[in-house]
């Protein structure tokens, strides 16, 4: 009996005390089976400082986004987008001045507008010779067509050979095209008489030397080309000549 009590005394000998009660132990840390419930996890938003309340209304919550003005940011885009025939590359003020500076020779033209690839005026130039020599009888609508782009291709390889910046097959084509111009009213003068004369000789000699110095002077201008109008306008005669031998004949 005496050595029961003494092991019963020997097993729940312990060296807790009253000071220890202050200590908190972490009881997990040993990887013992019970952890506390209590403790943050990962991953889990635990709020720290003091939480506010809800000041607002049950079921009406309050806007936390406000839209900005969508119909002020549709309206600046679509004003500020540009006209329709501007993206289809036609552009009133530009042929307006092309067209001026064909009808006066020895005006300088511009050439950061004569650069530009506007095929609408010379569509429209060809269109109106080929109905003006309509009205004489003359169907030559394929034949005013297919030369304009023979005539194009030629200059196209001249002029990139002779320059030194080279120039677009687009840019030669408009140029050309709006210096067809004068060819118009050669063809208009063949709807009141024949020009099958001296006379008619005389006019269509100036409407050829009008429409090559015309080009020439536009290309020189647009290609840098000083010193070099005499040399471009000799091939530039020579296609307005094969239109002239069209009005005339």
């Amino acid at each position: 009996m005496a050595e029961f009590n003494n092991f019963n005394t020997d097993f729940f000998q312990s060296s807790y005390s009253i000071d220890d009660q202050g200590q908190s132990y972490d009881y997990s840390a040993a990887g013992g089976p019970y952890q506390n419930r209590h403790t943050p996890q990962a991953g889990y938003f635990h709020p720290t400082g003091p939480q506010q309340p809800y000041t607002g209304q049950i079921y009406q919550p309050t806007p936390t986004f406000t839209p900005s003005s969508s119909q002020s940011v549709y309206s600046n885009s679509f004003e500020d987008e540009a006209p329709l025939l501007e993206e289809l590359g036609i552009n009133f003020d530009h042929i307006w001045q092309k067209t001026l500076t064909v009808l006066h020779p020895f005006k300088v033209a511009d050439g950061t507008i004569m650069n530009e690839t506007d095929l609408a005026g010379p569509m429209v130039f060809c269109l109106a010779f080929g109905a003006t020599l309509l009205l004489v009888g003359k169907i030559q609508f394929g034949y005013v067509y297919g030369i304009s782009a023979i005539g194009c291709l030629g200059m196209y390889c001249l002029l990139n050979l002779m320059s030194m910046t080279g120039v677009s097959f687009g840019c030669v084509a408009s140029v050309l095209g709006y210096c067809l111009l004068p060819m118009i009213v050669l063809s208009s003068f063949a709807v009141i008489f024949s020009l099958q004369g001296m006379l008619g000789i005389i006019i269509a000699a100036v409407i050829i030397g009008w429409c090559s110095l015309s080009a020439s002077k536009i290309f020189i201008s647009a290609l840098a080309m000083e010193g070099q109008q005499l040399l471009v306008a000799y091939p530039c005669a020579l296609l307005y000549g094969v239109f002239a031998l069209i009005s005339v004949f």
